[in-house]
């Protein structure tokens, strides 16, 4: 659903964008103002409560330079030009995004790469061109609803060839004990209303043909966090 009241839909920050986006992030990640501002190496470590660089190191970890690598969304910091540049000349890193802002300043970052390209284009749409040998939705799919979700993880696997692999990194149900959980209840219940289904759901259950894969999941910070990686099934 991408319509939006006439007042945004004429601002070229806004065309395009999902309805859900503008209704409930619109200050996150739409708004140009509120990115210029958010988009720092700081923001990211506040809001993980400091375990940017263990996730990051995950994603990171999977990707081999030559390789083909297709990152879903941007991220604020700077972990695209990172991962762009694991890639390195020989391969190629394709980054998506839906939202005009988010293209701006992800094209920014890695204008001085040429193996990278930015790619305007509806996660669950994007058409690409072949298989990847890594697909990473980096804190993606607690921001989009469910149905959203099963449209991005089967687009996602559908493109992960055998010997390919996708990442998740996302959050997680965290352990009663540990006290972010419920500073993160609150934030999930003014700001994040699609987080608490990471909380509920394994990953896999929203693969529609999740037996033909491995799934390997490891959390992180006494459960706040996941990392996942599938692997097709020969």
């Amino acid at each position: 659903m991408t319509k939006n009241p006439p007042a945004l839909a004429s601002n070229p920050y806004y065309e395009g964008v999902p309805e859900y986006m503008t209704e409930v992030y619109d200050w996150a990640y739409v708004d140009p103002n509120w990115v210029k501002a958010l988009d720092r190496n700081i923001v990211v470590k506040v809001l993980l409560f400091l375990n940017d660089q263990r996730l990051m190191r995950r994603y990171l970890a999977q990707i081999e330079p030559g390789q083909r690598v297709w990152q879903l969304a941007h991220v604020y910091g700077d972990l695209v030009q990172r991962a762009a540049e694991k890639v390195g000349p020989h391969g190629e890193f394709h980054l998506t995004d839906v939202t005009p802002i988010q293209i701006e300043h992800g094209s920014k970052k890695l204008k001085n790469m040429p193996w990278a390209k930015v790619i305007r284009s509806d996660a669950a749409e994007f058409a690409g061109e072949g298989s990847y040998d890594v697909i990473c939705s980096f804190f993606l799919l607690h921001e989009v609803p469910d149905d959203k979700k099963r449209e991005i993880v089967d687009h996602m696997l559908a493109k992960v060839p055998v010997g390919g692999k996708a990442v998740f990194v996302d959050y997680h149900n965290p352990r009663r004990w540990q006290p972010i959980r419920y500073i993160l209840k609150l934030v999930n219940h003014y700001l994040e209303p699609f987080a608490n289904a990471l909380w509920e759901n394994e990953i896999s259950s929203y693969a529609s043909h999740a037996d033909q894969f491995n799934w390997k999941k490891e959390t992180i910070f006494a459960g706040v966090y996941q990392s996942v990686v599938v692997t097709r099934k020969a």
